[in-house]
C-alpha cells in the first residue's frame, strides 16, 4: 500500500464547471474529518469527498446523484492502491449538466495526478 508524502491539489474545468481536488494523508476517522472539514468550500455547489484508514473508509455525494462521486473517488484511492488518504472534490456548477457518466468520470480523474504524491 502507499500513502501520500503531503497534501496535494489538481484544478480542472470540465464542460464549465471547475472541480478543485485536495488529496492529503491522514492517520485515523478523527483527522479525516478535519481534512474534510478544512478542504471544503461552503461557496461551491458540491464538497465530494472520500477516504480510506486501514479497512475503514467513507464517501460522500453531496448532493451529486447517488454514486457519481464519493464512490469513484474512492474506487480511484483504492485502485492506486492508497492507504491512510482523504481526497475532497469541490465543483463548483458551470451550467452544463455532465449526466452520471460524465460525474464519475470527472470525481474519479484523481489517478492522473495523485500517484507523483505518494510514498510506499
Amino acid at each position: 500500500m502507499f500513502t501520500l508524502d503531503q497534501t496535494t491539489s489538481l484544478e480542472q474545468v470540465i464542460k464549465k464547471s471547475r472541480f478543485i481536488a485536495v488529496a492529503g494523508p491522514l492517520a485515523n476517522e478523527q483527522e479525516a474529518k478535519r481534512f474534510i472539514a478544512a478542504h471544503s468550500d461552503p461557496n461551491a455547489n458540491h464538497n465530494c469527498w472520500a477516504w480510506r484508514s486501514d479497512q475503514t473508509y467513507r464517501f460522500s455525494d453531496d448532493g451529486e446523484p447517488s454514486g457519481t462521486a464519493g464512490k469513484p473517488i474512492l474506487q480511484a484511492i483504492d485502485r492506486l492502491e492508497l492507504d491512510h488518504v482523504a481526497v475532497v472534490v469541490t465543483r463548483w456548477f458551470g451550467g452544463v449538466l455532465l449526466g452520471s457518466g460524465g460525474l464519475v468520470r470527472a470525481y474519479g480523474f484523481l489517478p492522473s495526478w495523485v500517484r507523483s504524491s505518494t510514498k510506499s
